[in-house]
């Protein structure tokens, strides 16, 4: 019986948690092993382990090339999607959020384990939209966190690609401001512990960056 092969062809076509358990798997001592190659066709493509070694290793080594590819689509914030015959909207201004809102984004934003629960802070089911403009229901915890796991991974990476870009020109804005407006106040040895303590931003930013993969292009 000849085996059907479904690559994802985007993104979109893999879901959030599929890359959660490929993540989950890719640790440093599996890299380069054989176990990696075949869980990375069984995850992507829906197959189960028997079948995989029925595959030629010349078609195995096109499907992971075509895989590869889809992660170095460069991507962008999505502001909304469905899911499940669900309207959800990303958070419409950021300055609104509530303590609570901002907690749970924090802990949860730079682990892919928990980056579903982010997710779930971020985009929220729209109860009005009207001319391109929505909004959205109010905070009420993470209850329905595990929806978001069938998210497509590509409009979670954006959304975290969003928060790694708003995070660098924020610092670019302050710095810059430092040294037209306020010289006097803030001496060059002051200035310098202050762009190297932002340049990689804080811990968290560099968490956000390093779970990326490799193949994605961010700004420096």
């Amino acid at each position: 019986m000849k085996l059907e092969v479904n690559v994802p062809e985007s993104l979109n076509e893999i879901t959030l948690e599929q890359y959660q358990r490929f993540d989950k798997i890719n640790t440093e001592e599996n890299q380069d092993s054989n176990f990696l190659l075949h869980k990375t066709v069984e995850i992507f493509c829906g197959l189960e382990l028997k079948d995989i070694a029925s595959i030629r290793v010349t078609s195995i080594k096109e499907i992971l090339g075509d895989i590869d590819k889809i992660f170095a689509e460069k991507t962008d914030l999505v502001p909304t999607f469905t899911l499940g015959g669900i309207e959800y909207g990303f958070i419409p201004k950021l300055d609104d959020m509530t303590i609570g809102e901002f907690i749970d984004l924090d802990e949860n934003l730079t682990e892919w384990e928990t980056i579903h629960k982010a997710m779930a802070v971020l985009y929220r089911p729209i109860n009005y939209k009207k001319d391109g403009k929505y909004l959205i229901e109010e905070y009420t915890g993470l209850d329905n966190a595990e929806v978001f796991k069938k998210m497509p991974v590509g409009i979670a990476m954006g959304a975290m690609v969003f928060f790694y870009r708003l995070n660098n020109e924020l610092l670019e804005i302050i710095l810059n401001y430092l040294k037209q407006e306020a010289p006097n106040q803030m001496n060059t040895e002051a200035l310098v512990a202050l762009e190297r303590s932002g340049a990689g931003s804080s811990q968290f930013m560099d968490s956000l960056r390093g779970m990326l993969p490799v193949s994605m292009t961010l700004p420096d």
